[in-house]
């Protein structure tokens, strides 16, 4: 099973950066892909948090939204929402807030709003929800996307969700007292912030990616470590549990379509 798609690299990349004891604010989508995969592979005992407010929560199958009943009935306990931000979160009980990005800089603010100017956006994005408050308030953050100059972009168009702002000390002058953005996983490359500047910096490319690559899939010059290294590729228990987890909720996600089919028919 040597095969894998840059998906697959990327999710599971993200994945090995988790452990057992983590607290972990999960996104929708490749994030929650990420943090499941951890959970029945290296981390079993990892906990996840959804926004809806179910915590300890282990998806047979991975959520279309934070609403999905299958994040309830598998959690250990389900709160309030303004409990779960307000004692979870902004109590600095989350060690890891991990997040997606319609749009990327090189300091890690997160565009999740408009496209555009904001007044008149060339496309409206489905917006912040709850990532603003886990970019600030969780002790550090971990994003996944894909790279493409369309998404990592010299600044993004609207700040949806603060990373490193302009960079060097700026979130510690504004007052924000977390990490913030400390590590960034693509479907070419894991990144990671220099120390001083905060600028996102290569530190592995992933099996087959060249700099070339990189260099036309991002819209600023791009900063690598001193060593890059190559991504360990997929094992072959990691990609069986990806594409099993993906297999069963893509059968879930059928059965349910059909039913609601059948029940507008019947109505």
């Amino acid at each position: 099973m040597s095969d894998f798609t840059p998906d697959e690299m990327m999710t599971i990349a993200a994945s090995r950066a988790l452990t057992n004891d983590d607290v972990c604010f999960v996104g929708i989508g490749a994030p929650s892909a990420a943090c499941n995969v951890a959970r029945l592979t290296h981390s079993p005992d990892i906990t996840l948090i959804y926004e809806s407010g179910t915590i300890g929560t282990a998806p047979d199958v991975l959520p279309l939204s934070i609403g999905d009943g299958e994040l309830c009935e598998t959690a250990l306990t389900t709160v309030s929402v303004p409990e779960m931000f307000r004692y979870w979160l902004q109590g600095g009980r989350i060690t890891i807030g991990f997040l997606g990005a319609a749009q990327l800089d090189r300091f890690g603010n997160i565009n999740t709003t408009v496209i555009g100017d904001y007044a008149s956006p060339k496309t409206r994005l489905p917006g912040g929800g709850g990532a603003p408050e886990i970019a600030s308030s969780s002790q550090q953050v971990y994003m996944t996307c894909k790279q493409s100059r369309r998404a990592f972009v010299q600044t993004v168009d609207f700040y949806t969700s603060f990373g490193h702002g302009d960079g060097g000390d700026h979130r510690q002058r504004l007052g924000i007292t977390t990490k913030g953005p400390t590590l960034l996983i693509t479907d070419m490359a894991v990144w990671q912030p220099d120390e001083e500047t905060k600028e996102f910096t290569v530190h592995s490319l992933h099996p087959g990616v060249t700099r070339e690559q990189m260099r036309d899939s991002v819209g600023w010059d791009i900063r690598y470590a001193d060593e890059v290294v190559e991504t360990e590729p997929p094992s072959a228990e990691e990609l069986t549990v990806l594409r099993e987890l993906k297999a069963r909720t893509k059968a879930a996600h059928e059965r349910s379509s059909r039913s609601g089919s059948r029940s507008q028919s019947d109505g």
